[in-house]
């Protein structure tokens, strides 16, 4: 069975716009075709706000058409639900940085593995791959 990872927001920048920025364990893990890898609705949005609010101007064109850049590397879109919503805003944890509580939420109902720099997350119920 192949492994099922979830990219955390800069993990899916670096991934498209500086993949020499990952390790190259995590470079091979995600890109070996066996894989399953999503990019998740709560990045589409982080990464169209932070456009909006003129930073991340290199990433334009998966501000504008999300579905369509993370499908030219084979990720899958992981839309968020009512009930990856709920978790997140009832995890008892003291990070509130509302895109990681969601990454979070979504990682821990789908049984992923969050691809994340964030060590902090590994207090979190998470399996994170750096």
């Amino acid at each position: 069975m192949s492994q099922a990872y979830l990219l955390d927001t800069h993990a899916l920048l670096w991934v498209i716009y500086a993949p020499e920025r990952l390790r190259s364990d995590v470079r091979e893990a995600i890109g070996d075709g066996e894989a399953i890898v999503y990019a998740s609705a709560v990045s589409a949005y982080e990464i169209a706000l932070k456009h909006g609010f003129g930073k991340l101007g290199f990433a334009e064109p998966l501000a504008l058409d999300f579905l369509k850049e993370i499908a030219v590397p084979g990720f899958l879109p992981l839309s968020l639900t009512a009930e990856h919503a709920r978790l997140a805003g009832a995890l008892q944890i003291p990070h509130r940085d509302p895109f990681d509580r969601m990454l979070i939420a979504q990682a821990q109902i789908e049984q992923l593995v969050l691809v994340s720099n964030e060590a902090l997350f590994d207090q979190f119920g998470v399996i994170r791959f750096w």
